[in-house]
């Protein structure tokens, strides 16, 4: 029997990297709440305490951090407030997101900051350097499995042995019919924040920009790649949060 692949996506007819980026130059101010976090991100404020609580009681004497699409810096912010005066690597697609996270990291650490304006895929990271990565809302981008396996295994090598990558991200599922119960769950959650309109707003530039994996294909690959342990954090609805350690 022939296997199912998970996903049968024409990503041609995707958002591109600079359409994305457009988005986000112009977004700043919404990716700087630290206490909310994206508001249309289900249990954003839980799931950046949890990602950021598990790297502290991994790696609790970590001095080098590495956020992948960090945005305006708060999943680096609340690291620090677990972890202080952390060597801070930052990096994101957009160039205003960038700048907001540093001059904010820039206040909160004595450590050196370093920021990266490059396409997460581009990354070239140096070998057993980090102690910590984090990875908030950006792997949705990923497109085919390539993507996918290159980014995980270029974390994976740029960890130290012991070190620990923890995602917090949107997510699709394996079954059709579980797929559709959680996006129906997301509508009502969306609904609730600004009704149908932004729902469907929503929907429709995740339809456009995004190309999310299920967890059960992630954890699958963090392992592939050669992390020694997984872990599952958070899951509600269609967003989750888990990591893996080298």
């Amino acid at each position: 029997m022939k296997k199912k692949k998970e996903m049968n996506t024409d990503y041609s007819q995707k958002a591109t990297n600079e359409e994305i980026k457009a988005r986000f130059d112009k977004d700043v101010e919404r990716f700087s709440n630290l206490e909310t976090g994206q508001q249309s991100t289900i249990d954003a404020p839980i799931t950046m305490e949890l990602c950021t609580a598990a790297a502290q009681y991994i790696n609790p004497k970590a001095k080098e951090l590495l956020d992948i699409g960090c945005g305006a810096g708060n999943y680096t912010l609340n690291m620090l407030g677990k972890i202080p005066n952390l060597n801070c690597t930052l990096n994101d697609l957009s160039l205003p997101m960038l700048e907001r996270a540093r001059a904010r990291v820039a206040a909160q650490t004595s450590g050196e900051i370093t920021i990266l304006h490059n396409d997460m895929r581009n990354l070239d990271l140096p070998e057993n350097h980090f102690d910590i990565v984090l990875a908030a809302a950006t792997f949705h981008h990923l497109r085919d499995d390539a993507d996918w396996e290159l980014v995980f295994t270029k974390i994976y090598k740029a960890l130290k042995p012991g070190g620990s990558l923890w995602i917090s991200d949107l997510i699709t599922h394996n079954s059709s019919l579980i797929n559709r119960l959680f996006e129906d769950k997301y509508r009502v959650y969306l609904e609730s924040l600004g009704g149908p309109e932004y729902a469907q707003n929503v929907f429709d530039y995740i339809a456009y920009e995004d190309t999310p994996r299920s967890l059960n294909f992630q954890l699958a690959l963090l392992t592939k790649v050669g992390f020694r342990t997984t872990e599952i954090l958070h899951k509600n609805s269609n967003f989750a949060a888990f990591g893996a350690v080298k």
